[in-house]
C-alpha cells in the first residue's frame, strides 16, 4: 500500500472522529460536558441513553456513525483508486479519534459504533456477521463490553482466513483498542462490580410504551 494513502487516510480519520457527537448532545439536554454525565464520564451512546434518556442516546449513536462514514468517505474520494484500503483506514482512523481525542486530553470514548460501521463498510457481509456476533453475546451475557471485544475478533478471525492481510491487521489493531478501552469493565465482570445491561428487556419498554402511546 501506498505511504501516503494509509497516513492521510488515517489523520482524516483521525480529524473526524475528534468530534464527540455526545459532547453536543450532553450540553444541550443537560447543559454540561458529557465528562459529567454518569459515573464514568465516557462520551458515547451507552452513557448518554442511560443518563439522559433513549432519545439522546440515539442521536449520539447517529452523530457517531456519521462522522465515521464522512470520513471513509472522504477518504475513499481521495484514494479512489486504492481499493477499500482507504476505507478500512480511515475507519480506524476514525476510532482512534474518538477514543483518545487531543482536544480532549486523549480521553474519549470506547469507538465501538465507529469501529462497527468502519468494518461493515470496507466488507459488509463479513462486517454485518461480525457485529450480529457482537449483539448476540450482548443479549445472552448482558455485558456491552464483551460485545464491544467481540466485534473485532470475529471480524479478525474471518479476514485472516480469507487471508486478507491487511484487513486481519487492522483487525488486530481493533482489537487492541477494545481491549484497552473496557479494560475497567472487562476486569468488572470478573469481580462482579460491572453492572449487567438487560437490553432484549429495555428495547421491549420501549416497544411497549410506544404501542401504549
Amino acid at each position: 500500500m501506498r505511504t501516503d494513502m494509509c497516513v492521510i487516510s488515517l489523520l482524516i480519520g483521525y480529524v473526524f472522529g475528534m468530534f464527540l457527537t455526545a459532547e453536543i448532545v450532553a450540553r444541550i439536554y443537560a447543559g454540561k460536558s458529557s465528562s459529567e454525565i454518569g459515573t464514568t464520564g465516557n462520551p458515547g451512546m451507552a452513557n448518554i441513553m442511560a443518563n439522559l434518556g433513549f432519545k439522546p442516546g440515539i442521536i449520539v449513536l447517529a452523530g457517531d456513525l456519521l462522522k465515521c462514514a464522512a470520513a471513509c468517505l472522504a477518504a475513499h474520494l481521495i484514494f479512489h483508486d486504492a481499493g477499500r484500503a482507504d476505507i478500512l483506514l480511515a475507519g480506524l482512523g476514525c476510532t482512534i479519534g474518538h477514543d483518545f481525542p487531543v482536544w480532549r486530553r486523549f480521553r474519549g470514548g470506547k469507538g465501538v459504533a465507529t469501529s462497527s460501521l468502519a468494518i461493515a463498510l470496507y466488507h459488509f457481509p463479513i462486517g454485518l456477521a461480525a457485529n450480529i456476533a457482537g449483539m448476540l453475546v450482548v443479549f445472552a451475557l448482558q455485558y456491552l463490553s464483551l460485545g464491544g471485544v467481540v466485534i473485532p475478533i470475529v471480524y479478525t478471525v474471518i479476514m485472516a482466513v480469507r487471508q486478507d492481510l491487511t484487513a486481519a491487521v487492522v483487525g488486530c489493531v481493533y482489537i487492541l483498542l477494545a481491549l484497552y478501552c473496557h479494560r475497567k469493565t472487562l476486569a468488572g465482570i470478573r469481580d462482579g462490580s460491572t453492572a449487567k445491561n438487560d437490553v432484549l428487556t429495555a428495547i421491549r419498554r420501549k416497544i411497549r410504551g410506544r404501542k401504549r402511546l
